[in-house]
Parts: C-alpha cells; structure tokens; sequence
C-alpha cells in the first residue's frame, strides 16, 4: 500500500472483476474506497474459487482488498437514496462513483449529476451501446479465440485470463484521476465509459491487428509459435519444457551460441539467402527450418545445464510450470515477492496477499490490508460520510435497510 491518493474518497458500486479491480488499485494507491454491496452480497460474493468449509469467495476478498464495506438494502427506494447519498456526498476529494451498473437507473450519471455536479462517474460496461456483455464473450467477438491453438484444430480457444476485464479495471482507474485532475483545475465533473468491446476493438488497432487483416486476411492458428519473430516451447533432454523468444539480434545471437548451432545456422542462411541476426521477419518465416535445428539443440541437454549457460548469454526464456509449482516455489514471483505479505483473510485462511504492483523506487511499502467482512463499515461510513448520528442508524438497521 502507498499514500499517493490519501484523503481521496471513491465509491464503488460494482462486481465481477473489472469495476472491483480499478477499486482495488485506487485503494492500494491510499485511497478511501467504500464498497457498498446488497444485504446478503452482490452477484460476486460467493464467485469462485471459494475457501475450504464454509465456502467464503476466494476471488472476491481478494479483489476487494484495503476497502470498506457498507450493506444497504438496494430493493426499497430507501437503501436506494442512501446509497446515492453516499455517492454524492460533499467534499472536495469525494464525488468519485465507480460502478458496472446499467447507465440508465438510480445511480445514472444523470440522476447522481442532478445531486452534485461536479460528480464523476466512471462505469465499466459490456458493450458500447449498452448490450450485456464479459470478457469471454467480448474475446470471443473480436476473434482472439480463432487465433489461438493448434493449427490442425478449428475449435476456438476460450483464453482462461479475463484480459479485458483486467485492462478495463486499471484504464477505469487511469480516466478516474486523469479527469480528477482536470476537475481540480476547471471544476468540471464527467462522465466516463469504458465498455469492454471498445478495449478490446482499441487495444488491437493499437497493436497493428486491425491493419493486418485488412491488408492481409485473418492470422492464422500457429501454436505456439510466436507470431513474426522466434519463439516457442522446445522440450530438453530431460523432459523438461523451455520457452526461448529471439526477437532482437542479442537475444538471437545469445541463443544461437548458446545451444552451439553457429555453423549449422550460417549454412542456413547461405542457402536460403538471408541473415537471420538482422531480420526477425526471416526468422518467423523459415521457422520450419530452424525448428528441427533447435529441437536438436535442446534435447542433447537438460534443462539444469541449459539454464545457467541462457542467463549467461542473455537469451530470452522461461520455463513452464503449474501455479502451484509457482506459487510454492518461486522466489521471483511469490516466495520472496516483497509485494506479497501473508495476511489472515475474512474466509479464515491465512496466505499471501498481492500489494500495488507498482513499486515507488526508496519508499517503504505499507501493510497489505485485508478485504472487509460484508458490511462491516456499515455505521462509520454512515456516521462520517453522511453524517448521521448513533440513533440514525440505529433505525435504519431496524428497518433492515443496512446490515
């Protein structure tokens, strides 16, 4: 956790993965993120995975980390009017609303504006033109899951990384303070969308793939095989199974030496009129050829001895491994991640738990903070945010519209 966004107040009426995580960062970033959910819990508080016995939802304690917990009866006019009430609360670091909730409704920019003007909102959605719409099946309209696979295989390839949603959540949490920032120099609020269909379709024009198929057709299925440059898994003499990727002439050169295929690879060359080091492109398109050269390399060593002569040559590559092998074993990754502290968690489990990916270069990280129990800042935000006193609350808990 950092303080570069202390006394700022953010309010989030969200689910799933893509609201819930520009939450999460604004809040590993210092703010003060109010989560409020439905008595009982929202759409995602029991999602999976879930924790041994009980049950309690792995990923949504995990998505919701460092935040507070309000449970509001959503269903009466009543739980409603509080929770835009909390929305439009006054101050100058509050009026900032996050939610994937419909654009038309109770917590409409329009209705939430009509309370405080210079509100901003910021709402994930599906489609642009409002249709439903996640991840998969966004994924699966802009053709990603066509590309992916074996070449000898049709069937798409749903991807198991909810890509857009991930991108959605930290692009929602670069509008939300780039128009705070304009807000604090003019005093105007907004209103952002940020559909997942529109990530997606912007996220490959930027990348060239929408020029591509325009001149050139669609990419087809190639395995593994890295699309334009050298690349892909090769099995070693013990089983074991590396990725190398040569995209520069260094990594390119690093590999070849490496694994002793100088000669083999400038008769190559002479034969097919090219110089690999200088041209990636020749690289991707006589890859039939220099596949059989490099299976060979690897297999005449195991992965132990081909691992130290990669550092030292400054070759590209990695080795597959299951999460759990990661997550136990990995000292880069997780064992000795200083963005990871071992925390207890509302499901009762103790384990690591992810900080701010982002490392502020000579500041101390602070204190990886625990998701909230359902609810459980329920009487302070109603005390310090709307400003309601011991016996206020006591009524709205006896009408049963917080918990």
């Amino acid at each position: 956790m950092y303080d570069l966004l202390a006394g700022l107040r953010v309010v989030e009426g969200s689910a799933f993965i893509a609201g819930p995580s520009c939450g999460l960062h604004l809040a590993q970033m210092g703010a003060e993120v109010i989560r409020f959910d439905a008595i009982g819990g929202g759409p995602d508080y029991r999602r999976w995975p879930l924790a041994p016995g009980h049950g309690g939802s792995l990923y949504w304690e995990g998505l919701n980390k460092g935040k507070k917990s309000i449970a509001i009866d959503l269903g009466s006019p009543e739980g409603r009017e509080l929770a835009v009430a909390i929305a439009t609360a006054p101050g100058e670091q509050a009026g900032l609303f996050l939610t994937n909730y419909p654009v038309k409704g109770f917590l409409s920019h329009a209705a939430l504006k009509a309370r405080r003007d210079d509100i901003i909102t910021v709402r994930v959605m599906g489609w642009a033109d409002g249709s439903p719409a996640v991840d998969y099946t966004i994924n699966a309209a802009v053709g990603i899951p066509m590309m992916t696979g074996p070449a000898d295989d049709e069937r798409p390839v749903n991807h198991v990384l909810p890509a857009w949603d991930l991108i959605g959540g930290a692009y929602a949490a670069f509008a939300m303070t780039s128009a705070l920032l304009r807000r604090r120099a003019t005093g105007e609020g907004a209103e952002i969308r940020v559909p997942l269909s529109d990530l997606a379709a912007t996220s490959l024009g930027h990348i060239g793939q929408v020029a591509e198929v325009l001149a050139s057709g669609d990419r087809p299925r190639m395995g593994n095989d890295l699309f334009g440059a050298f690349g892909r898994d090769f099995v070693c003499a013990d089983g074991a199974r590396l990725i190398v990727v040569a995209i520069t002439p260094r990594q390119w050169s690093g590999l070849v030496t490496a694994l002793d295929l100088g000669a083999a690879v400038a008769a190559l060359e002479t034969e097919l009129g090219v110089a690999f080091g200088r041209d990636e492109g020749a690289r991707f398109e006589h890859r039939a050829r220099l596949f059989p050269l490099f299976e060979a390399g690897f297999a005449r060593r195991t992965a132990g001895e081909l691992q130290p002569v990669f550092d030292a040559g400054g070759v590209t590559w990695g080795q597959y491994q299951s999460l759990h092998k990661a997550v136990t074993t990995d000292t880069r990754l997780f064992t000795e991640n200083p963005q990871f502290q071992t925390i207890a968690h509302p499901s009762g489990l103790s384990y690591p738990a992810a900080g701010p990916a982002a490392t502020l270069a000579g500041e101390a990280r602070g204190a990886v903070c625990a998701a909230p129990r359902l609810g459980q800042h329920t009487d302070e935000v109603l005390a310090t945010v709307l400003g309601l006193d011991s016996g206020a609350i006591a009524a709205l808990h006896d009408k049963g519209l917080v918990a």
